[in-house]
């Protein structure tokens, strides 16, 4: 009974030890305490009553060689740590230059807290609450409203396959297309919290005037400009794009290359070349395949995103110079834009478009020649904004449509001579409805308000970019469960069938929702958000051997 007292006593106190995350030299010297007890405890049983000399043998040497060897780091970089280096290298596959960049872009905030296991929530309470200006609840409350009055979802999707001539005026005129850029530059300069207001109230009258808006304000050549452009290229782009004079797309995706868009095929060679009655200008001739580009078919300018090469070493004695961005007016000889794609019934503008040996002078890259090679790197570090506001946006606005519609549809529309509101099984799904839009609220403003503090939050930005589109296809799920015929039945009035119809689209764009899940949240976000994994990583991945070792060892060591 004694032993077994002495056994438990030793597991608690590893136990308590563990839990508290004590220091391993301070566990060590209580292990010692622990042993030394154990040693002279007079035992009553002359089977376990050993002297000291046995208790030396059984426990201290063990004892002894597992603290020196934990606590004196040359031993244990030498006899453990290098051991464990040397065999996570071997089983682990190489990182490229741009997976590495994707896994280290953007910032960590409040998801290292949730990845952690044990949030701090007074953390949380502390962030400011959100709020807009004045000048942009102004803008909500007038141009917005004037904007949504113009909009009919049934006209846009089956009559005019577009927006009408006024509303792209309307869009121009009010400075839309210009809510991330400052005002020094003739845009409007919303705040995120502002920004996402405006595409969430669009969002709750036409999903295709939604997207028209929120594109140009998302991930692309303003964006790119506004954290990368030169300053002739931000003086250049940015008053012409704030007021609607250039109308910008962003060219990623291709054939061949969708969710693993560092694959792209789409190539540019540094060369020289004649160009608008210049002779020998050093620059870059393209060939792209590029398709789904939203508002390409409209587009006047275009922002590319390729694979840089240098095969003459007219830049320096690389090859192989990495993804680059670039601005390409759309006139340019040998660009093409093709048919507009129609997306599941929404006519907003989107389409395919190529360039075929298209010739650009080296200042039209994003950033100029310093940027050649980052444009991984640029876009990985600008997405989450644009991510981040979107489509979350976008859900929360189609979900608080529906909730409107469908709990007043709930409350006219009678069987069996009562509301059918108030059927168990119909206040089941609105009650799902509106928790659901409420949790999508809360989830935009909070990551709204990381914006606007100065993070650039890439595993929150997948997050609720899943979870928010996910759930916005639960709400219309439900929301058409209780409309039935009346939600089928497409027609003018019908408030919900585009809605409906475009649930998918926000699912697949910006990373599709199963990619997004599994490589960034739970892959990226492990990692990122993880006290110790990157920097594991980064050590094992490090060439320098000796300075590997003594990262991976402070590293590893903290971890256990």
């Amino acid at each position: 009974m004694i032993i077994f007292l002495w056994i438990v006593i030793f597991q608690i106190t590893v136990l308590i030890l563990a839990y508290f995350r004590v220091r391993f030299i301070l566990s060590t010297f209580v292990l010692a305490i622990y042993l030394s007890a154990l040693t002279f405890y007079p035992f009553t049983d002359q089977q376990f009553n050993l002297t000291v000399f046995q208790s030396f043998l059984a426990f201290w040497i063990p004892f002894g060689i597992i603290a020196l060897l934990f606590n004196i780091p040359i031993l244990r970089r030498v006899l453990l740590m290098n051991p464990i280096r040397y065999f996570l290298k071997k089983s682990m596959p190489a990182i490229s230059q741009t997976e590495k960049e994707a896994l280290e872009a953007g910032t960590v905030w409040w998801d290292a807290e949730l990845f952690s296991g044990k949030p701090d929530w007074n953390t949380l309470m502390a962030y400011p609450a959100p709020q807009l200006s004045a000048e942009e609840q102004a803008f909500m409350d007038g141009p917005v409203n004037e904007f949504c009055a113009m909009l009919s979802d049934w006209k846009i999707n089956h009559e005019d396959y577009d927006l009408t001539p006024k509303a792209w005026q309307f869009l121009k005129d009010k400075g839309f297309f210009g809510m991330i850029i400052p005002k020094k530059y003739g845009g409007l300069e919303f705040s995120a919290l502002g920004h996402s207001c405006v595409v969430m109230k669009i969002a709750s009258r036409s999903t295709s005037g939604t997207v028209t808006v929120m594109v140009p304000n998302s991930l692309g050549p303003a964006e790119l400009l506004l954290k990368y452009g030169t300053e002739e290229q931000k003086d250049h782009y940015l008053p012409r794009l704030a007021k609607g004079r250039e109308i910008p797309c962003f060219a990623l995706t291709g054939p061949e290359a969708g969710s693993d868009a560092g694959s792209m095929p789409d190539t540019g060679i540094i060369c020289h070349s004649d160009f608008e009655g210049k002779k020998d200008v050093l620059g870059i001739r393209l060939n792209w395949d590029k398709r789904y580009i939203t508002l390409g078919p409209v587009a006047t300018v275009l922002g590319l995103a390729f694979k840089l090469y240098d095969p003459d070493h007219l830049l320096g004695d690389k090859e192989e110079l990495g993804i680059t961005l670039a601005l390409i007016p759309t006139n340019t000889p040998g660009v093409s834009i093709g048919s507009r794609h129609v997306p599941l019934n929404q006519f907003f503008q989107v389409g395919p478009n190529w360039g075929k040996d298209v010739f650009i002078p080296m200042d039209w890259i994003i950033g100029g020649t310093d940027r050649v090679g980052q444009g991984w790197r640029m876009l990985m570090e600008s997405l989450a904004a644009g991510r981040s506001i979107s489509l979350p946006a976008l859900s929360t606005g189609g979900g608080k449509m529906v909730c409107r519609a469908t709990g007043a549809y709930s409350r006219i529309r009678k069987q069996f001579k009562i509301p059918i509101g108030r059927f168990e099984g119909i206040e089941e799904a609105l009650a799902r409805m509106a928790g659901n839009t409420y949790t999508m609220d809360a989830a935009r403003s909070l990551t709204c308000v990381a914006l606007d503090m100065g993070e650039k939050p890439s595993v929150i930005s997948a997050i609720v970019k899943y979870n928010l589109t996910e759930t916005l296809r639960q709400v219309m799920n439900d929301s058409m469960d209780v409309q039935g015929g009346s939600g089928i039945c497409m027609g003018p009035g019908n408030l919900w069938a585009s809605t409906y119809q475009g649930v998918p689209v926000s699912i697949t764009v910006e990373g599709a929702n199963i990619l997004t899940r599994s490589l960034i949240i739970f892959g990226q976000g492990a990692i990122r958000c993880h006290p110790y994994a990157l920097k594991e990583i980064q050590a094992i991945a490090n060439p320098d051997s000796s300075v590997a070792s003594k990262e991976f060892d402070a590293t590893f060591f903290r971890h256990l």
